[in-house]
């Protein structure tokens, strides 16, 4: 069968325009949340020369993203099976020149991994903070951006900042944004409609809430004993919220399905480097 045909993995960029907002335990959690649910999930992270998604799991890899440079190596012998249905592909840490990979680089790892994950419902990647052309480029070829911001006002400015750059270089116009650390759900509201009006007035395009997160002191807690919040405490409010994203999410893949073919749109790259 042509993978064309079968492939039905939904590509989703966890991106934030600035550190500390919770992105990475945001990805980490709304994987766990999607498998609980019987869809099968891959966690990628590709927050590069930063990497932490292992260190919130615990975990010590022997290879990582980088491996898959190597013309003989396989997205199979790199992959971490965290537990049925989950699996987790590692990024390299503290290798400056992977922070601004070029885009023969990128293509050549990403067009592996659209030729070995049909059997993935979701591939989640946790991008960098900010907009280094490396977070912008991953971020435009996977089909589905979440962005990360708080009530704070430099996370709401950088987060305009970051939609604004991808508006800009690749016309892309569907953001799904998530307001973490919300002390309620008014804050929350208020915090994403500050960010939906500078986006329409500015920007002409309209953002969709996909969810609020309140403060929730079991988040910093499972961050200490390095497990995940949904294993941690599974009945905190901020763990409840996530579930709820990852059924609006699993709800949008759904609809998707008929026209989902390869996850991660390579022509971008292609595009990039012809124009370079």
């Amino acid at each position: 069968m042509d993978m064309k045909d079968s492939n039905k993995s939904l590509s989703i960029s966890i991106l934030s325009g600035k550190g500390g907002v919770g992105k990475t335990n945001i990805a980490l959690n709304l994987a766990y949340a999607l498998v609980s649910m019987k869809s099968p999930t891959l966690l990628i992270d590709c927050d590069l020369g930063l990497a932490n998604l292992d260190i919130l799991l615990g975990i010590t890899p022997e290879k990582n993203l980088e491996y898959l440079l190597g013309p003989d190596t396989r997205v199979e012998d790199v992959l971490i099976t965290l537990e049925h249905g989950l699996e987790f592909l590692p990024a390299a840490s503290g290798v400056p020149e992977l922070v601004e990979w070029d885009n023969d680089l990128q293509t050549i790892i990403f067009k592996k991994l659209n030729n070995s994950l049909s059997k993935y419902h979701f591939l989640i990647l946790d991008l960098g903070a900010g907009i280094n052309s490396t977070v912008i480029n991953l971020a435009a070829i996977s089909r589905f951006k979440i962005i990360v911001v708080t009530p704070e006002p430099t996370s709401l400015t950088d987060g305009y900042a970051l939609i604004k750059v991808l508006k800009t270089k690749h016309n892309i116009k569907d953001f799904f944004i998530i307001v973490n650390m919300a002390k309620d759900k008014k804050e929350g509201t208020t915090t994403f409609q500050r960010l939906k009006l500078a986006c329409e007035n500015f920007l002409g395009i309209k953002i969709n809430l996909l969810g609020i997160i309140n403060e929730d002191s079991n988040v910093s807690m499972a961050v200490v004993n390095q497990v995940p919040l949904f294993k941690f405490k599974r009945d905190s409010i901020a763990c409840k919220n996530m579930e709820e994203i990852a059924m609006k999410v699993k709800k949008y893949r759904e609809l998707l399905v008929p026209e989902l073919t390869l996850p991660f749109n390579l022509d971008i790259l292609k595009k990039n480097i012809n124009n370079t």
